[in-house]
C-alpha cells in the first residue's frame, strides 16, 4: 500500500507521525476480494474506519489518520471497489450504491461481536458515504468528514463533476445515458476534478496518476449513480454526532456547500474549517487543526 508516497507531502513535523505500516487483510463480499488495511490490536478501546473518495484508496487516507490517531486506537481503511488492491469481479458493473452496501455490511460485521466505539472517518466523497453508513447501520459512535457532497444539491452536483455542465444535466437524461453507456469505463480524471485535489500541483498530479487511485478507469454508470443517489435526509439524522473538518481553501467542493448540508443535520454537529488547506488537506495550519480535532473526537468516543 503506497501510503508513504502521500505522507511525503505532509508538513515535516508530521511525516514521521504516520501510524504503523498497515497489515493487509482480505474480505469476501459479493464476488469481490476487498482489501482492508489495519493497525492496532483487539485491546484498543476505540476503533476508526476510514473511507476514501473518488480517486483515492486506503493509502491516501492512511497518513491523515496518522496525524491524529494516538496509541490505543485500532484503525482500518478499505480499498473500495475499483480502487487500491481490491479485486473486483465485474468492474463495469460497479455503482456507488455498491459502496454503500459494502461498507454497511462491513460495519455490521465489524460490530456484531465487538462493542468498542467505532468512529467513521470519510474523506471527500467518502464523507457522504460515512454519513450514509452511519444513518443506515446505527453502529457509529461519531462521524468525521472532510466534505459532505450531497448530490441532491444542484450546486454540489455541478462541483462534484469534472465539468460543471455534466452535473447540470437533468437526472432523467443521466439515467438514460447510464442505461446505454453505463458499463463504459473511462479514466476517473475525466469525470472528477483531480486538478483541484490539492493547492500543490505536484500533489494533484500524484493523485491523478496513481494507478491505484486517480489513474484508474471507472464505469460511467458509477458517476451517474453517484450524482443520482438519494442519501438519508439530514433532518432525520438524529443520533450520531457529525464533525465536519472541511478544507477552507477547497477549490473542488466549496466549504459553504458542505456547511449548508451540515446545518440541516438534526444530530449534534461541529464544523472546523481547516485553514490554508485544499481539498486534500496537507497544509498548515489546517493539518494541525485536523489532528487536534481527530484527537478530541477519539477521546470523547472512549468508553
Amino acid at each position: 500500500m503506497e501510503y508513504l508516497s502521500y505522507a511525503q507531502f505532509l508538513p515535516s513535523r508530521y511525516r514521521t507521525a504516520v501510524i504503523a505500516a498497515p497489515r493487509s487483510e482480505w474480505w469476501a463480499w459479493r464476488g469481490h476480494r476487498v482489501h482492508v488495511a489495519r493497525a492496532g490490536g483487539a485491546g484498543d478501546p476505540v476503533r476508526v474506519l476510514a473511507l476514501h473518495g473518488a480517486g483515492g484508496h486506503a493509502g491516501l487516507v492512511w497518513p491523515l489518520l496518522g496525524i491524529g490517531v494516538a496509541e490505543g486506537v485500532s484503525v482500518a481503511a478499505l480499498d473500495l471497489p475499483l480502487y487500491g488492491d481490491t479485486v473486483v469481479d465485474d468492474p463495469g458493473g460497479v455503482r456507488y450504491r455498491d459502496w454503500v452496501d459494502l461498507v454497511c455490511d462491513f460495519v455490521m460485521a465489524e460490530t456484531e461481536a465487538d462493542d468498542r466505539p467505532l468512529v467513521l472517518f470519510g474523506a471527500s466523497v467518502g464523507g457522504m458515504l460515512a454519513y450514509e453508513v452511519a444513518a443506515r447501520t446505527g453502529r457509529a459512535a461519531h462521524v468525521v468528514v472532510t466534505c459532505l457532497a450531497d448530490p441532491a444539491d444542484p450546486a454540489m452536483r455541478r462541483a462534484m463533476a469534472r465539468w460543471s455542465v455534466t452535473g447540470a444535466v437533468p437526472l432523467p437524461i443521466l439515467a438514460a445515458t447510464a442505461a446505454v453507456f453505463g458499463r463504459v469505463r473511462v479514466p476517473v480524471r475525466w469525470l472528477a476534478d483531480l486538478a483541484n485535489m490539492s493547492l500543490d500541483p505536484a500533489v494533484s498530479r500524484h493523485c491523478a496518476t496513481d494507478p491505484r487511485g486517480g489513474g484508474v478507469r471507472v464505469p460511467l454508470g458509477f458517476l451517474v449513480d453517484l450524482l443520482r443517489f438519494e442519501h438519508t435526509a439530514p433532518e432525520g439524522f438524529t443520533t450520531t454526532p457529525v464533525t465536519l473538518v472541511h478544507p477552507a481553501e477547497d477549490r473542488w467542493t466549496p466549504p459553504e456547500l458542505s456547511l449548508r448540508f451540515l446545518d440541516r443535520v438534526s444530530a449534534p454537529t461541529r464544523a472546523v474549517l481547516l485553514e490554508g488547506c485544499g481539498h486534500f488537506p496537507l497544509e498548515e495550519p489546517g493539518v494541525t487543526q485536523l489532528a487536534e480535532t481527530l484527537r478530541e473526537v477519539l477521546v470523547r468516543a472512549r468508553p
